[in-house]
C-alpha cells in the first residue's frame, strides 16, 4: 500500500511542477512588465481555445495511427510462438 501512495505522490508532483513553473515565470513577467503580464493573463484562455481544435485533431490522428499499427501487426502477434508455461 505504501508503494501505491508513493507513486500517487510522485504523479502529483509531476503534474504540479509545470503549473508552479508557469506561475513563477508569470510572477517574473509581472515584476518586469505588469501590463504585459496582465495581457498574457487575459489572452491565455483565448489562445487555449484557438489551439483546442489542433489538440483534438492530434488525438484523433494518433488514435487512428495506433489502430492501423495494431491491425497491421496483429498477424505477427497472433502467430509468434511463446514458450509454454510463461504468462505475460
Amino acid at each position: 500500500m505504501s508503494t501505491l501512495r508513493c507513486s500517487i505522490r510522485r504523479a502529483k508532483l509531476r503534474t504540479q511542477a509545470p503549473i508552479m513553473l508557469k506561475f513563477l515565470l508569470w510572477l517574473i513577467l509581472l515584476a518586469i512588465s505588469w501590463p504585459l503580464a496582465l495581457l498574457a493573463l487575459i489572452a491565455y484562455p483565448f489562445v487555449w481555445l484557438l489551439l483546442l481544435p489542433f489538440r483534438l485533431i492530434g488525438v484523433v490522428v494518433g488514435g487512428a495511427l495506433e489502430s492501423l499499427y495494431a491491425i497491421i501487426t496483429l498477424p505477427a502477434r497472433v502467430f509468434t510462438s511463446r514458450p509454454s508455461g510463461t504468462v505475460k
